[in-house]
């Protein structure tokens, strides 16, 4: 399939479109390596790049989200893109019998899939956050692609398309709620482009910037989308015998599977090991660690404060669990960074399989430092009235290496 000519046809042809998805042999894997996992990198990408790597200005008032949360917000945003088309194909698939249609699974994921090409494609304006609103324009003509497309893939008697696809969209917006939910659990011009290598059955994803550079691996994808139809055919199985509970656990195996990661976060008790007393040579004033788990989605955080004469270092150790298979699909470590202006530097490279990123001002007022670890955990440390020299300083202190050799716990 050639991706370019789908997205072409399925936008400006879409009734002549329908039938020729409609035979088309293909599996979910497939679909979602071959074109989901593009379709939601669109919306999740355009978006880091417009909070995150140009920022929103106007009126003499500027803002940029922190690289780290950016990043985190661009994994969660795109896998929560992934799971909601499949919830999404699910419940299109359970509604097509109340309307006159056929069940047919994997119909039912492609109706979604492809008539949420529009929605997808609408994301591109998030990289000018003023222009949003327009995304929100573009996600509106999904709906007529839907519409187009549930006779066709479901076999909707036209005199109920309407309807159906009026009760789908309405799930779809509980879903997308409830979705947003669990991302915010998650977050707290010229030289633009996307380029897609060739040369291979997954080739990577390049997006430049003139603030710095992102590179996307597309087979740790793949490996994701073969996962997540096993666990798929194993929910689907469980539906048809009857077994609610063995469902349950195959929708959560699903959810493990888009999440790319085994589940476990490290213990509140092992993080608030890895919290000093002393901190670049200041008393430890306060600290406190959290965990918990929602929708198979899992994660723990550590924090502490240091405080001596007029600075304080504030070092937070973040462990996002069950995301942290898809620190390769993020690509932190082929971002780069390399900015200077009004006084203030910024810089994300690379440090052997590390990546690093510091911010700072040259006055000293206030610097950050943080290292992003192989095994996913990242560390990070602010500083007031201090260098970055001392922060670099400071960061070398903790036991880096120990943290990253650590051992998750075993999935129950």
């Amino acid at each position: 399939m050639n991706l370019v000519q789908r997205v072409q046809d399925i936008l400006l042809k879409p009734k002549d479109t329908w039938p020729v998805i409609a035979t088309e042999p293909g599996d979910a894997a497939s679909l979602y390596k071959d074109y989901l996992i593009y379709m939601a990198l669109v919306p999740a990408v355009a978006g880091f790049i417009g909070m995150s790597l140009l920022g929103i200005g106007g009126f003499g008032f500027s803002m940029r989200v922190p690289i780290v949360s950016g990043l985190i917000s661009m994994v969660v945003g795109f896998v929560l893109s992934l799971v909601a088309v499949f919830v999404l194909g699910l419940i299109a698939n359970a509604l097509a019998p109340s309307f006159g249609g056929t069940k047919d699974s994997m119909g039912a994921l492609k109706l979604v899939a492809y008539g949420s090409t529009a929605g997808f494609l609408g994301g591109i304006f998030s990289m000018v956050p003023q222009m949003a609103i327009l995304g929100l324009l573009a996600a509106l003509y999904s709906i007529y692609l839907i519409f187009t497309g549930v006779t066709v893939m479901m076999k909707c008697p036209q005199e109920k398309a309407v309807p159906y696809t009026a009760v789908l969209i309405v799930c779809g917006i509980v879903a997308m709620v409830i979705l947003g939910a669990l991302s915010a659990m998650f977050t707290g011009g010229a030289g633009r482009g996307m380029v897609m290598g060739g040369g291979s059955s997954a080739p990577d994803v390049s997006i430049n910037t003139p603030g710095g550079s992102v590179s996307i691996p597309t087979a740790k994808l793949e490996e994701m989308a073969k996962k997540m139809e096993e666990a798929g055919q194993r929910m689907e199985s469980a539906q048809a015998s009857g077994d609610t509970a063995a469902a349950g656990k195959a929708a959560a195996d699903v959810m493990g599977a888009m999440m790319g990661g085994n589940g476990v976060p490290f213990t509140s008790q092992e993080l608030k090991s890895w919290l000093p007393e002393k901190l670049g040579g200041m008393v430890r004033e306060s600290f406190e660690v959290q965990s918990g788990a929602t929708m198979g989605i899992v994660g723990s955080t550590a924090h502490a404060t240091y405080a001596g004469d007029d600075q304080q270092i504030r070092l937070t150790i973040t462990d996002i669990g069950g995301l942290g298979g898809l620190m390769g699909i993020a690509a932190w470590a082929n971002m780069t960074v390399d900015k200077e202006s009004n006084g203030e530097v910024e810089k994300v490279y690379k440090q052997g399989q590390r990546t690093l990123r510091e911010q700072y001002r040259k006055d000293a007022s206030q610097a950050e430092f943080t290292v992003v670890l192989e095994n996913g955990l990242i560390v990070a440390l602010e500083a007031d009235n201090a260098s970055i020299d001392k922060v670099k300083q400071a960061m070398s202190a903790l036991d880096l290496g120990k943290m990253e050799k650590a051992q998750r716990p075993a999935k129950s």
